[in-house]
């Protein structure tokens, strides 16, 4: 069965039903993946740590097709819990793949140990895939794919984390932290714990914009959000520059196109909020702009134009297109929309 819903994930992962034997966990965020699948073995057994009734595998510890993992699934608990069994594959090797496939679909029958609990954690996982086929087949295993955060999902995150060290941040705050944070939901996490320590856990102290800078002033120079405002500006050099830090650092070109496209529809929200009567700077920071950077934003709100912007949209959406293709240059695809963005600005007067 399918699970793809938050709803029914997170009631899943509370606790499964007692007929379910197995789950496989993927996506492209493995910190996501990993993060539900701990959820999902503390609710499966009481001693999720407990080397005795827990067996932890890998893609090696499986490759051979010796009947590991069968012989794991078919174990009893020795101490009368439930047992449970991880199954982690990192890599993307078809031999592992297929024989995880095989014992979950065993598994699923009910013809190893029944009372065992399987979850296989895996990275993404195509329609062909023999391992999502099985979990997608059997009534008895769920298939939950993780897909990468939402904003309302990592502000959830943020504001439950902080709140867990009795600190906060306003709204404005809360929004421009969250625009700052990378997709991978484990590095996410560590930026929050960051913030924490940097407000002082258990201060109850809440942090409002102004008061965020200095924390924010030591993100990367190669943000992708100051790489894209560089562009609209005007900056060919400095924003290639900033899309190649970016990338060193681990950021691929479909989140460089994303932030561009991101202050693209930043430009056009101030423009639209201004357009109803709103104060240029109240639309800056009601579309989230940081305040040391808004001077720069509502410079590049007079230039451009809405029906500029309406001719730049297609050519955003044909990069992002060409930056998920497989095998395709995605750094150089996000550079050259940069640099055409760059130099319409510059013909624009910025």
């Amino acid at each position: 069965m399918i699970l793809s819903k938050r709803p029914d994930i997170d009631r899943f992962l509370a606790g499964p039903d007692r007929g379910v034997r197995a789950a496989v966990i993927w996506g492209k965020d493995r910190s996501g993946v990993r993060e539900r699948a701990d959820r999902l073995a503390k609710a499966v057994t009481d001693r999720p740590d407990d080397p005795f009734d827990v067996a932890l595998l890998t893609e090696t510890d499986i490759e051979k097709g010796d009947g590991r993992l069968e012989e794991e699934l078919s174990a009893l608990s020795l101490t009368g819990g439930r047992r449970l069994v991880r199954l982690k594959l990192t890599g993307d090797r078809a031999g592992p793949e297929r024989v995880a496939a095989e014992a979950l679909a065993t598994h699923a029958e009910g013809a190893l140990n029944p009372d065992c609990f399987l979850i296989v954690e895996a990275g993404a996982l195509d329609r062909t895939s023999p391992l999502r086929k099985a979990a997608e087949k059997a009534d008895s295993c769920a298939s939950i794919p993780i897909y990468e955060d939402e904003a309302g999902d990592v502000t959830r995150l943020v504001r439950e984390a902080l709140a867990a060290d009795k600190v906060s941040l306003t709204p404005e705050a809360l929004q421009v932290f969250v625009a700052r944070l990378p997709k991978e939901r484990g590095v996410a996490r560590q930026e929050v714990e960051r913030l924490a320590l940097y407000i002082g856990p258990g201060s109850g102290a809440v942090l409002t914009l102004p008061d965020l800078a200095g924390f924010l002033g030591v993100e990367p120079e190669a943000s992708l959000a100051d790489a894209a405002q560089d562009a609209f500006g005007g900056k060919p050099g400095p924003a290639q520059s900033a899309l190649r830090r970016a990338r060193a650092e681990g950021e691929g070109g479909p989140a460089a196109v994303r932030a561009l496209s991101q202050h693209l529809q930043r430009l056009r929200k101030a423009q639209a909020l201004q357009a109803k009567g709103t104060d240029a700077q109240a639309a800056a920071k009601q579309v989230g702009v940081f305040w040391k950077n808004e001077k720069e934003f509502l410079r590049q709100v007079r230039a451009w134009s809405p029906a500029l912007l309406d001719v730049l949209q297609p050519e955003v959406f044909e990069a992002d297109r060409a930056c998920k293709q497989t095998g395709s240059p995605d750094g150089l695809i996000a550079e050259r929309l940069a640099l055409s963005i760059a130099a319409r600005a510059r013909r624009l007067g910025l």
